[in-house]
């Protein structure tokens, strides 16, 4: 704080008090607050500011003071306003967010329920695929199987086969044989005679 002075009050002291008086009281500030500023400034004491705005300065500026007062009072309403709508904002974005989170949680849901369906296809098309490869398997095994059948009868076949042929000609050498015993036969009883004629007459026995 300043050295107190004792002198009179200049117009620019005057103005200095009314000037940071009338903003204490826009701002919403007290007089109080006003008079230790201008104290400060002026190096006069807090009660000799108050003594001279109200003895003196304040009969000056009272339209002043009128106006200080409802920019004080718009002041106030603007900074409710401004609350009103920061609280409102805050609760548009905590809504806001809360969708938000709703939403996400709604996602994870419906992609969880969609995971769980895809592990069962999953496991459904798994056990569809092992019982197809069991099945080729076997048919694999039914199809050595009757490969190998296939080839004992082709070797049985070739073999019966093998045994007709050769009864036939057996069959063939036989009858052969038979033709020619007979032939034989045939030769031994027959009996020739000469006729008058002198030709040789066949006479069978």
């Amino acid at each position: 704080m300043g050295v107190k002075r004792q002198d009179a009050w200049t117009p620019d002291d005057d103005l200095v008090l009314a000037e940071v008086t009338l903003r204490q009281i826009r701002e919403g500030g007290t007089q109080l607050e006003a008079f230790e500023e201008v104290a400060e400034k002026l190096g006069r004491t807090p009660a000799a500011c108050g003594f001279r705005w109200n003895s003196l300065v304040r009969k000056r500026y009272e339209e002043a003071i009128h106006i200080a007062k409802s920019q004080r009072q718009k002041n106030k309403q603007e900074k409710r306003w401004n609350t009103r709508n920061r609280i409102r904002e805050e609760l548009n974005l905590k809504e806001h967010q809360t969708t938000s989170l709703d939403a996400i949680i709604r996602f994870l849901r419906q992609h969880k329920a969609e995971v769980a369906e895809m592990q069962k296809k999953q496991a459904d098309l798994e056990y569809e695929i092992n019982r197809q490869e069991e099945k080729i398997r076997k048919l694999t095994e039914e199809n050595e199987e009757l490969k190998g059948y296939l080839n004992n009868v082709q070797t049985d076949y070739r073999a019966v086969n093998d045994d007709y042929k050769a009864l036939i000609q057996i069959m063939d050498r036989a009858r052969k044989l038979a033709i020619l015993d007979d032939e034989e036969n045939d030769n031994a009883q027959t009996e020739f005679r000469m006729e008058s004629s002198e030709n040789l007459e066949r006479m069978d026995k």
